[in-house]
Parts: structure tokens; C-alpha cells; sequence
């Protein structure tokens, strides 16, 4: 047996030791058009191969066999004496083909095209002979390349012929000899990988490779034994392409540099194939007594065949059977077939993989049944099944740690529960961490998840793990981090969970834990003072007031800093922009609800730095400044006080209505008159006063204030009426500016002094004959001007009267409009006034107006009209009655507008121009009197 080079290159694997197992079904492939009976092979087959959806079979006589799926045969003369090699191409339609076309050693090579025809059988696209020169030799192998651009020979005296180009053509391939040696080719096979095509070759003594894609066509010797005919075969990519050589004593595989592992496979090898990741052994149940023979693959009919078929990456046995005289096996349609010289053809139907996990699982091989359906490609549900079920097996042995360990692959397809659940009931707390630790991982923890994962850390009070979990890096970060802190504080972890808010930027978190559970009101306030501006401000509005009972000074500079011009401290901190967000000042009063003196200075800061802070921080200040004045009792800073307060309400930033509430509640004097005045409430003035018995203010107040409110004096009057006092002087006073303005009725006068019991009538003389003597003077004033309008009247009528009887003369030399001379034709109106006929034309609205006295009429018209409308006003009326302090001048007004008289207008017709410029004069002055009157 060779020696192996290296642990990692060789690894033995006695074939005692594989299990063994029944992966497929054989059967007798039966005559389809003869039901019960076997289907019979071509007799005298000398070669076999497979592809493109048929088997094709060489024999004897020179005849190529196309078996296709429906068990149809179909044939064609390919050589004239017999046919020894056929490779079919598995990417395309060509076949090659080794044979004799006469006798002696002169092989010929053909190449056929199978979806072309030439009277009915597939076309011979090239022909020619095997050997490269006149030295006769037997080919013993052939491969070609499924590009087309290679071919090999081998033959029984060491050569090996490569053939490079278009194959099937002459013309574009050329030949040269690649290999010479004493020892017959036993196997050749192509490998392409990438852009690199290497050839294998192997001898009864030594295995080579060569790499064709160099030119030099360097070669490479792998080894110092080879094998027999048909007993080397190339993998598929699932063994990384590799050279397959079955051995006396064991199955080698080569890469194109080096030789990897063997299998310690024993007995004679007679056929080795590669098919769809199995590898097909056949050997002799018996020792051959001729194991050196080059024709060791010519087999007697008294030798028994044992089949097996061997899956190298999951170490065992798919299938062992003994046949007798096996001529091939070939793959085809989904199936194995094997062929005998008896005539048979057998199938092996591959299980499904479903069918081999469950034999698998009956055994309880779970790790084979999991490595079996990873290499079938099972989906990963499947495959997350059975390591499930593995688990499962583990768990009800008492291998606890094997088990969760199996559960953990199941993660992602396995719902946690079914797992979390076995391993409460179990109590063991460690196998259950391991499978959260798992879950975490990969994440696809909830909350739950990394709740009970906590939990489980504080059970065994592992402080380790449990730093190394929470610690982890950002990127390592497989958990929710707020239900983390949730635990951990409820478990009195109150550092780790500091740790971790802090770290992941929890900011409510931490300082929940800093304020409320460590009672560390320094570091949260410092913590606060480190977040952006957003973050802080919500944080101060939610424990400030904790703060500021315990650290006012800090609290309150951190609420100035919010409020003006807010930066957060530290390094890490982040900058804000140069546009700076400033919160409300006002949100931050109730902070301050137990701290006068840090609110006063927090309020003065705001007003000194931003004149425009909100309305209520002015209230607010006023409140406390005015506090301060109430409870102050020395007068000099009693005084200061009083000033600031008062230069607080003079800034107009303060609420009127707050303002003389709070004002009136601390009875500030200076505060209630000041705002009394600034809101115009002129009554409101005198009434305080009165209150306070201030009867010279209350004088004082009428006299400023009685422009605005002439009713301030009445009231003034009636005050002093009311009170039992000797107040002669004041009502001296306020009587005589009632008489200067006329703001009350004598009668009026009287009976409000008549309630007083001090007030004689010496008080009111002076006014009272002072008020006669102005009456009568009215009266004669009123007589004479009635005398007036009567001889105006009687004039006016005298002249209407004239000009209704008698003829009138007009005598105007001008015209009234432009001054000029007149002249026919003119036109001439009772008021005396004359037009030329042009201007008047070209001035007058209407024919029967004269346009000077046109605009005075009107203004009389309307006047008139006026007084007509006014006269249906009685709600007007009603109004203006009840609010006057003198109904009865109101009813004389309304008398006087003839509000109680029907009157009907009468209006001279178009035509008449009796209406002469006294009338009018005497009509204006009559409506300019009423007016004024009104």
C-alpha cells in the first residue's frame, strides 16, 4: 500500500467502516412491446456511452446503437469490421467514435454529427486514422473536450495523440503526439476551470497532467502508480473537478498540481465512473489470480461483480449489488443503467431525498441525514427540520448541551417558544442563556426574548456575560436595547443599565435611573447639559423640578443658558448651527414653583437679555417684585421696590388685565391708578379715590378726567351729597364747573344736593341765580330771533305774493355764467339770474333749475328730506331719550324736526319760478338753526 504524504492530503477511509445503505431501487428495464419479458441489448457489445437523451452502443460488427428513452433502438454502419471507443459529447449533438474498417492494427477515427442525416443515418463529419505515423499500436482510451478545440488518443505503447482545433473538421484541427511512454494509456480526461484546460493522463505506472491552455504544454507528474483500463474518471465540481484513479488498494484523486486524499477502497477494480456526485466501484467478489494484466478489465464468465456506489462527501455506501459480466454503467434520463453481457439492461432508481432521510432518521443518523441534505440541496426548512428532530433526539437522551446546540441551527425557521419551553421546564438555565445568546446573534430576539436572556444572566449571577453582552460593539448590537435597561434596572443593575442608556443614547433612560433610583442629581444635571438642544429642553421641562429642590444654582444657570444661548458642553457634544433654537422661558415657570429667589433672577435675566421674552414673564416678575413690596418693611427698600415694580408696568409688556389683579390683591396704590389710566378707566380713578375718602383727588380726578367722561363730575357731586362731611367747598367746586359746562339741570342739582343734610341753600345760590340769569338771557336771545324770522317770513310772502300777481322785469345786461353782454336768444329765471341760451345748455342739469341756485336748493332739499326720514326713527329716539342726563331737550329737538307733526312737502311744479333768492336765503338759515339746535 503507498505510503501517505500528509494529514492533509491523504485521508483513509477504510470501507468497513462506511454504513451502508439502500438509496436505490434496482430493476430489469422490460420490453416495452413484449410486456413480461426483459429488454434484450444488441449482442456482442465492445463499447458504451451516454448523453444528449440517448445510449449509444458500439459492437462487434462494426454498428453504432442509439437507444433512446422510449426503448427504441436505432442503428447505423459506422465501421465495416467492429467498433472499440464511442465518447458521446454531453453539451452537444457529436459523436466520436473509435473502429476498424479492415483488418490488422489500423484504427480509424470518425466524428458524426447525430441532428444531421446522409441518407438516413447520422453525418460522418471527418474521418481519420488514429495513429500519427506508420508505427501500428491499439487505441486503449478516448476523451474529447466539450468545447470541440481538444481531442486525446491513448494507446497501448504510451503515446497519447492530441488533436487541437475544430474537431469534427480537417481543415481547421491540427495533431501532434503530447505523451510518450512505456506504459499503455489507461485513462485520459479533460479539466476546464476558469480559462485553464488541463488533461489528465494516466498509465498502468504513473499518473501526469498536462496544462494545455499553456503553450509549452508544460506537464506535471502526480504519481508513480497508475491504474487498469476504465478505471479512472473525472469529478464533477462538487469534488472540485478532480482526477479519480481506483487503484489495487485504493481510489486516489488528483488536482492538476498535486495528488488530494484517498479512500482505502479493497478488491479488484474493474470500472470507475463519476456520476451526478456518486462514485461507481465495480470489483471482482474474488481475487483475479492476474491482477497485473494490462486487459485486467476483460472479466470470465465465472467472476461475480459487486457494484457499489459510494457518496465521498457524506462517507457512506448509496448502493451495493453484485451483477454478473457488467459491460458498462451509464447515467441517463435520471437513472443509472447498467449493462451486461447477457443481454440485460438494469436501472437504479435514485430515491427521493425525502424517502433517504426518513431510512436515515429511522437510524437516528442525523448527522448524516443533515450533511446528506445539504449536499442534496435540500431548502433550508428541511434542512432546519432535521436539526430540529436531531435535537429532539438529543433531549430525550439527557444530552442537554448537544441538543440546545442542534436547536440554535434551527433558529430563523424553528419558532424560539418550542425551545425556550423545554428548557424552563428543565431548568437549565445555562443551555437556555446559550440559545438566547444564539438568537441575539442573529437577530431575531423580541423583547421577550432579551428579557428572559437578562433574567437568565442574573439567575446565575454571571456579571461577565453579562457586561460582555451589554458592551458589545454597535455593530454587535442584536437586541432591544430599551427593554435591556428595562430589566436590568428592575433587576438592580442600575450601573450596567446606566452603562447602557448612555452608550446607545437612551437619554429618558438614563436620566429615569440617574434621578430616580441613584439619586445622583449632579451627574443627570451635567448629563442634560451635554444633550442637543431638543433633547434638553424636553428633559428639563420633565425633571426640573426635582433639579432645581436639589441643585437650584446649577438647574437655574442651565434654564438661563436654554432660554438665551444654549450650547452643549463637553467635547462630544454636538456644535448647533449658528441659527441657535431658544425655548420659551415661560414653559419654565412652574419649575420654579418652591423657588422665589432663583425664579426672580431667572426672570430679571430673561427680561435683561431678551426685552421681548413672553408676556408672562413679565407677569410673573411683576408677582414676585410685588411680594416683595408687600412683606418689605424697611421704607427705603420698601421705596426701591415700589420702583421697580412701577418701571415693570410703565415697559407695556405685561398683561392689563393680570397686571391690575395682581396689583389690586398687593394694594399697590401706584400700580391700580397707573393701569386705571392706561386702560381709560376714568371712573374706575375717581371711584378709588372715593373708596378712600381722598376728596380733594376725587376733584383732581374730574379735572383731568372730565374732558374725556363728563359724568365723572355729577358722580363727584353726588358723592359729596352723600356724605354727612362739611364738603361745601368740593361741592362749591364741582358745582361751578357744572355751571361753566352745562352738564346738569338745575332741578337735577337740586334734588341730588337735597339728600345732603350740611348742604344749605347758600351752597347753591350763587349757582342757581348765575343759571336763571343765563336762561333768561336765552330767552330774549330766542325771542328776538323769532321776531326776526316772522318779518323775514312775512317779507318773503309779501314777494311771492308779487310775483304770483304781477309781471316781472328783467332787466340783466350779463350773462350769470361767462360775464359776457347778452344777447338773443336768452334765458332768463325768477331768481333773476340770466344765460345765454349756449351756456345755459352747456352748464344746466336740467331745464327747470337755474344752475347758479341749483347746488343751494339741493342742499335745502336733502336737509328737508333729512329731517323727513328722521322723523320714523323712533327706536333712535327711544335710545338717545333714555341715555340723556335731559329728556326733556331732546323731546324739544324732536318737536322742533316735527317727529310728532305730519308733515306733507309741497313742491312747485316744473314749470314755476316763483321761488325767489330771499325764500331760498330764508329756508337755508331756518335748516342751518334747527341743525345746530339738534
Amino acid at each position: 500500500m503507498t505510503t501517505p504524504q500528509s494529514a492533509n492530503t491523504i485521508k483513509m477511509a477504510a470501507f468497513l467502516q462506511w454504513r451502508k445503505f439502500v438509496f436505490f431501487d434496482k430493476d430489469t428495464v422490460k420490453d416495452p412491446d413484449d410486456n413480461g419479458k426483459n429488454f434484450p441489448l444488441p449482442k456482442g457489445i465492445s463499447a458504451s456511452d451516454s448523453g444528449r437523451g440517448h445510449i449509444v452502443l458500439g459492437d462487434m460488427e462494426g454498428k453504432i446503437w442509439l437507444l433512446m428513452r422510449s426503448l427504441q433502438l436505432m442503428s447505423f454502419q459506422a465501421y465495416k469490421l467492429r467498433v472499440t471507443h464511442l465518447y458521446q459529447l454531453k453539451q452537444h449533438s457529436i459523436l466520436v467514435s473509435v473502429g476498424q474498417d479492415e483488418h490488422g492494427i489500423n484504427p480509424v477515427v470518425k466524428v458524426w454529427n447525430l441532428d444531421k442525416r446522409d441518407s438516413g443515418n447520422p453525418l460522418c463529419t471527418r474521418i481519420f486514422p488514429a495513429i500519427p505515423g506508420n508505427k501500428p499500436t491499439e487505441v486503449s482510451c478516448l476523451s474529447v473536450h466539450e468545447n470541440l478545440n481538444f481531442m486525446a488518443i491513448g494507446f497501448t505503447d504510451g503515446s497519447v495523440v492530441l488533436t487541437k482545433g475544430d474537431i469534427t473538421r480537417d481543415r481547421h484541427s491540427k495533431t501532434l503526439t503530447l505523451h510518450e511512454g512505456a506504459s499503455p494509456v489507461t485513462g485520459l480526461a479533460f479539466r476546464q476551470v476558469a480559462k485553464v484546460t488541463h488533461l489528465f493522463v494516466a498509465t498502468l505506472e504513473k499518473v501526469y497532467c498536462y496544462t494545455l491552455s499553456i503553450k509549452e504544454y508544460p506537464k506535471v507528474e502526480l504519481d508513480t502508480h497508475g491504474c487498469a483500463l476504465r478505471c479512472s474518471s473525472l469529478a464533477d465540481p462538487s469534488q472540485d473537478s478532480q482526477f479519480i484513479v481506483a487503484g489495487e488498494e485504493c481510489v486516489y484523486l488528483y488536482q492538476p498540481d498535486e495528488r488530494g486524499p484517498c479512500f482505502a477502497f479493497d478488491g479488484h477494480k474493474l470500472l470507475v465512473h463519476w456520476h451526478r456526485g456518486y462514485l461507481f466501484l465495480l470489483i471482482r467478489d474474488v481475487k483475479s489470480p492476474n491482477k497485473t494484466c494490462f486487459s485486467s478489465g476483460e472479466t470470465s464468465p465465472s467472476d461475480k461483480q459487486l457494484l457499489t456506489i459510494y457518496d465521498l462527501d457524506n462517507k457512506f455506501i448509496a448502493y451495493s449489488a453484485s451483477f454478473d459480466d457488467v459491460i458498462d454503467v451509464v447515467a441517463e434520463w435520471g437513472s443509472f443503467y447498467i449493462l451486461t453481457r447477457d443481454g440485460k439492461m438494469f436501472v437504479l432508481q435514485e430515491k427521493d431525498t425525502q424517502t433517504k432521510l426518513e431510512m436515515l432518521f429511522k437510524k437516528n443518523l442525523f448527522v448524516m441525514a443533515i450533511n446528506l441534505a445539504k449536499s442534496q440541496h435540500l431548502d433550508s426548512d428541511g434542512v432546519s427540520d432535521i436539526f430540529r428532530q436531531y435535537g429532539d433526539h438529543l433531549y430525550l437522551k439527557g444530552d442537554h448541551d448537544g441538543a440546545i446546540q442542534q436547536y440554535i441551527r434551527t433558529i430563523g425557521k424553528l419558532e424560539p417558544s418550542y425551545v425556550i419551553r423545554k428548557f424552563l421546564d428543565a431548568q437549565r438555565i445555562h443551555n437556555l442563556t446559550a440559545y438566547l445568546q444564539a438568537l441575539h446573534r442573529q437577530s431575531l430576539a423580541n423583547a421577550d426574548h432579551t428579557t428572559l436572556l437578562l433574567n437568565c444572566y442574573t439567575k446565575l449571577k454571571d456579571s461577565s456575560k453579562l457586561e460582555e453582552f451589554i458592551k458589545s460593539s454597535e455593530n454587535e448590537v442584536h437586541f432591544d436595547v430599551e427593554i435591556a435597561i428595562k430589566v436590568l434596572r428592575q433587576a438592580g443593575y442600575h450601573s450596567h443599565a446606566v452603562f447602557l442608556a448612555e452608550k446607545h443614547m437612551h437619554h429618558e433612560w438614563y436620566l429615569k435611573i440617574q434621578l430616580e433610583d441613584l439619586k445622583n442629581y449632579q451627574e443627570g444635571l451635567r448629563y442634560i447639559g451635554r444633550l442637543p438642544f431638543e433633547q434638553a429642553e424636553s428633559n428639563m421641562k420633565r425633571y426640573g423640578k426635582t433639579l432645581m429642590h436639589h441643585v437650584p444654582e446649577g438647574t437655574t444657570l442651565l434654564l438661563k443658558g436654554l432660554c438665551t444661548n444654549y450650547q452643549p458642553s463637553g467635547d462630544a457634544a454636538e456644535k448647533d448651527s449658528l441659527d441657535r433654537s431658544v425655548a420659551n422661558s415661560e414653559e419654565f415657570i412652574p419649575i420654579f414653583a418652591n423657588n422665589p429667589r432663583e425664579l426672580k433672577a431667572f426672570l430679571e435675566h430673561m427680561i435683561e437679555v431678551d426685552p421681548r421674552s413672553p408676556q408672562g414673564v413679565y407677569d410673573t416678575l411683576l408677582e414676585l417684585r410685588l411680594q416683595d413690596w408687600a412683606h418689605e418693611q424697611d421704607p427705603e427698600r420698601k421705596k426701591v421696590l415700589q420702583g421697580e415694580a412701577v418701571l415693570l408696568l410703565r415697559s407695556d409688556n405685561t398683561v392689563f388685565d393680570k397686571a391690575l389683579v395682581l396689583c389690586q390683591m398687593h394694594n399697590f396704590k401706584e400700580g391700580i391708578l397707573y393701569l386705571y389710566e392706561k386702560g381709560k378707566l376714568y371712573q374706575q380713578i375717581m371711584h378709588y379715590h372715593m373708596q378712600n375718602e381722598e376728596y380733594g383727588k376725587v376733584v383732581e380726578a374730574c379735572k383731568r378726567y372730565g374732558d374725556q367722561e363728563c359724568c365723572l363730575w355729577e358722580q363727584a357731586l353726588g358723592y359729596f351729597a352723600r356724605k354727612e362731611e362739611d364738603c361745601k367747598t368740593y361741592i362749591s367746586e364741582v358745582l361751578h364747573h357744572i355751571d361753566q359746562n352745562n352738564l346738569m339741570p338745575p332741578l337735577l342739582v337740586v334734588q341730588t344736593l337735597a339728600h345732603n343734610s350740611t348742604a344749605t341753600l347758600s351752597v347753591i345760590k350763587d349757582y342757581l341765580i348765575n343759571k336763571l340769569l343765563r336762561e333768561n338771557q336765552q330767552i330774549e336771545d330766542d325771542e328776538r330771533k323769532i321776531r326776526q324770522y316772522r318779518d323775514e317770513t312775512a317779507h318773503l310772502r309779501s314777494e311771492i305774493q308779487e310775483l304770483k300777481t304781477s309781471a316781472k322785469i328783467f332787466q340783466k345786461t350779463k350773462c350769470n355764467m361767462c360775464n359776457s353782454p347778452l344777447d338773443l336768444p336768452s334765458v332768463h329765471f325768477l331768481c333773476c339770474h340770466s344765460f345765454h341760451q349756449h351756456c345755459f345748455e352747456s352748464y344746466a342739469e336740467s331745464e327747470a333749475e337755474c344752475p347758479t341756485c341749483t347746488p343751494e336748493n339741493r342742499k335745502v332739499m336733502d336737509m328737508l328730506r333729512a329731517q323727513d326720514q328722521k322723523r320714523d326713527l323712533h327706536d333712535h329716539f327711544n335710545r338717545q331719550l333714555r341715555s340723556s342726563n335731559d329728556g326733556f331737550s331732546v323731546v324739544a329737538d324732536y318737536f322742533g324736526r316735527g317727529v310728532f307733526n305730519k308733515l306733507t312737502l309741497v313742491t312747485d311744479p316744473p314749470g314755476s319760478k316763483s321761488v325767489g333768492n330771499l325764500e331760498v336765503n330764508l329756508q337755508r338759515d331756518l335748516l342751518i338753526h334747527t341743525k345746530r339746535n339738534s
